[in-house]
């Protein structure tokens, strides 16, 4: 029997961020990437993000989390996620450990990550520095000005999408900035053929924005090894960050996905905030019959 069978976990999410916590804290437990598809795959654990947490390896944090996508491969953030951890760490009977200050910093892929608490079922999170150079995003090809690339689908006279903005939020970002609703785009169709574009040597997630007001954007988003997502926190902050380079917001926004809203901050000292809802759906353990044929 696998090890991770009966294991316990949350079925969560964060503004429609369909997401799993697992906690394998005091254990030496992993999961590897068939494991992580096999539980997206059953109807009570499926997820957008596997939230994985382990014991802490650095001196004054918390915990450290692995991200696994849909498809078994591994994310550097997600926003949306790490709030429902913030949740489940500092409220859930099973998993919490005192934290008396409603605050707590997390270790990651894409570096430390600090959250903490702004009412009973929401949370800020400190998503970090964007990164805007095109070998850190990264891209296959230099471009010195990643506030619009070269990057087009549909004909070339007259282009379905165009020009998008770049960004790293932990993950790899490509936003195009439309003037009409983003609902009207066949984005399950674009999407996997631009998240697969050779300029993008990692992959990215695909989004389409809508700025409908001085602080308000419109997004949907086609995420990188999950597909059509409800939301992204992640592309929410590099759309926010991707409208304020062109000049068409300010540095804050709020961000309106199909799950929900998301408020975003990008302050002065260049780190972007997060603040958003978590809700939780229920709580289970890991069927046997999920790893059949895995081990």
């Amino acid at each position: 029997m696998n090890a991770l069978a009966h294991r316990r976990f949350l079925k969560m999410h964060g503004a429609g961020n369909a997401i799993v916590v697992l906690d394998l804290r005091g254990s030496a437990l992993k999961v590897g990437a068939a494991e992580a598809r096999a539980i997206a795959l059953h109807p009570r654990s499926t997820f957008d993000q596997l939230m994985v947490i382990h014991d802490a390896r650095v001196a004054g944090t918390d915990a450290v989390l692995r991200i696994y996508n849909t498809d078994g491969s591994e994310s550097g953030a997600c926003g949306n996620g790490t709030r429902c951890v913030a949740y489940a760490m500092l409220d859930d009977p099973a998993m919490a450990r005192p934290a008396e200050s409603g605050r707590l910093t997390l270790e990651t892929r894409a570096g430390l990550i600090g959250v903490k608490r702004i009412s009973e079922r929401s949370f800020t999170v400190d998503m970090g520095r964007p990164k805007l150079a095109w070998d850190e995003i990264p891209l296959a090809e230099p471009f010195q000005d990643t506030r619009r690339i070269e990057l087009q689908i549909g004909p070339i006279d007259d282009p379905v999408l165009h020009s998008p903005g770049v960004v790293s939020m932990g993950n790899p970002h490509a936003i195009f900035f439309v003037e009409r609703d983003p609902d009207g785009y066949d984005l399950a169709r674009i999407g996997p053929m631009l998240e697969n574009h050779p300029i993008f040597p990692e992959r990215a997630n695909i989004s389409l924005a809508q700025v409908t007001g001085p602080d308000r954007i419109k997004l949907r988003v086609w995420e990188r090894g999950a597909g059509l997502t409800l939301a992204c926190g992640t592309a929410a902050c590099a759309a926010m960050v991707a409208a304020s380079r062109l000049r068409m917001i300010g540095r804050g926004a709020t961000v309106s996905l199909p799950g929900g809203d998301l408020v975003i901050e990008w302050r002065a000292d260049d780190h972007v905030l997060m603040t958003g809802p978590v809700a939780l759906e229920w709580e289970d353990t890991l069927a046997p019959e999920i790893f059949a044929g895995l081990d």
